[in-house]
């Protein structure tokens, strides 16, 4: 099955307004999700604006400059003992299921293996990312409605 194949079977599913679909062929498989049938999912995407470059400081306010890169040094040498979630793909990061429900994890909360602890949306798809390891929530690292790279830090927890 070739990408565009595939995309076709994600058109029809959309179309046909089922919430799950599973493909299976002898050496190929592919289950897509969907939300519910019938229920209408709906996110705001925040807006992103850009500014235009500062000028650059004059040299009488780099020693200033200097004392925040120090506390960031002190700032992730603490984070060290965390454990990283990060973003197994490309999307848009949700914290919760749809609009009208709670989110799925809050700092101070307690995480297993295999808990859903956010969705990651891509391509109309709403993946649910789930936790792969066991601890405290300590830090939520990004932004609800904001999109995420591969591989980006979403969550720190504490494995104690």
């Amino acid at each position: 099955m070739d990408i565009k194949d595939i995309q076709n079977l994600i058109k029809f599913v959309s179309k046909a307004e089922v919430s799950e679909v599973k493909y299976k062929t002898k050496d190929f498989e592919i289950t897509i999700k969907t939300p519910l049938a019938g229920s209408e999912v709906t996110y705001a995407q925040p807006a992103v604006y850009h500014t235009a470059p500062q000028q650059a400081a004059a040299p009488a306010q780099a020693p200033a400059a200097a004392a925040p890169v120090a506390e960031k040094t002190e700032a992730a040498s603490d984070d060290s003992k965390y454990v990283t979630i990060k973003s197994p793909m490309i999307g848009t990061f949700y914290r919760k299921p749809s609009p009208d429900k709670e989110v799925f994890v809050n700092v101070g909360d307690e995480v297993a293996v295999g808990k859903t602890v956010c969705v990651i949306e891509a391509m109309k798809l709403f993946n649910q990312i789930e936790s792969e390891v066991s601890g405290k929530i300590v830090k939520i690292l990004v932004d609800d409605a904001t999109p995420v790279e591969y591989d980006q830090p979403l969550f720190l927890v504490d494995p104690s």
